[in-house]
């Protein structure tokens, strides 16, 4: 498949949580495939180097400091970004975060419920929004769940939950937006690796009282491949399902994982 098989130039995009990371990896996929692409973060240091890292690229970039958990800021984002741009073609809901990495019983209800109101909130807030303007025309939902959204996660109760929320939000949002030429599907990325990755590998490792290497060689041993996704990787999916070859594509969560199968 050649890069022109992927161009969606015309099409516009919001992508939410993308001052670093793997939002910005996403952005910048989009980007270079001539999508203009408005990102949002609640770090305004953050976007201002993403837009400093994305000056360059095929399409224009909007961005917009917001807390994708407050409705009335998520909404306020969808709609600069589709009177800038003249509608909205695309939503990619990354904006996630860790949680507590702890036994449940020592989880509070307030880090709990915290975990869930970044992790679903903010996937419902902004796509709630989009709604009506992706059915105008058709459009593509991706949301970022993870590997964690299908199998355990040992002390991170709050993120396996809001991650398994996100495939049964996918799931059953495919089906209402069906008739309306929309498609929706997640990607679960395994162990991405960054510095994400290497404060989650350090919190559990003091969870658990065990050292670091032993830890991260346990999360890298998963996958057949014995290494780590990179942020490149997820993007790549997400462009591959926003584009017209996955057109009859919906209510599915890809696994992009380096080999671990879920069961």
């Amino acid at each position: 498949m050649s890069a022109t098989d992927l161009s969606l130039v015309g099409e516009s995009a919001v992508v939410t949580g993308a001052g670093r990371g793997i939002g910005r990896r996403i952005a910048e996929a989009l980007l270079d495939a001539g999508v203009d692409v408005a990102i949002n973060d609640i770090d305004a240091d953050a976007l201002a180097e993403a837009a400093d890292a994305l000056d360059g690229t095929d399409g224009d970039l909007l961005t917009h400091e917001a807390d994708a958990s407050d409705p009335d800021a998520a909404a306020s984002f969808v709609e600069a970004a589709a009177d800038a741009f003249g509608g909205l073609d695309i939503v990619v809901n990354n904006v996630g975060i860790a949680g507590p990495t702890k036994p449940c019983e020592e989880i509070t209800h307030e880090e709990f419920m915290s975990t869930l109101s970044v992790n679903l909130g903010s996937l419902f807030n902004t796509t709630s929004a989009a709604i009506p303007h992706l059915k105008r025309g058709g459009g593509r939902v991706v949301n970022v769940s993870s590997m964690s959204g299908k199998r355990p996660l040992e002390d991170r109760t709050p993120y396996t939950t809001s991650k398994m929320g996100v495939i049964g939000f996918t799931r059953t949002l495919a089906v209402e937006l069906a008739d309306h030429d929309v498609n929706v599907n997640a990607v679960c990325p395994g162990s991405v690796a960054g510095p994400r990755l290497d404060a989650v590998i350090e919190a559990q490792a003091a969870s658990q009282d065990r050292p670091v290497a032993e830890v991260e060689a346990e999360f890298r041993s998963a996958s057949p491949m014995d290494e780590f996704v990179t942020a490149g990787d997820v993007a790549d999916a997400v462009l591959v399902l926003c584009s017209e070859r996955t057109r009859r594509v919906t209510g599915q969560d890809l696994n992009v994982t380096a080999g671990i199968v879920m069961y």
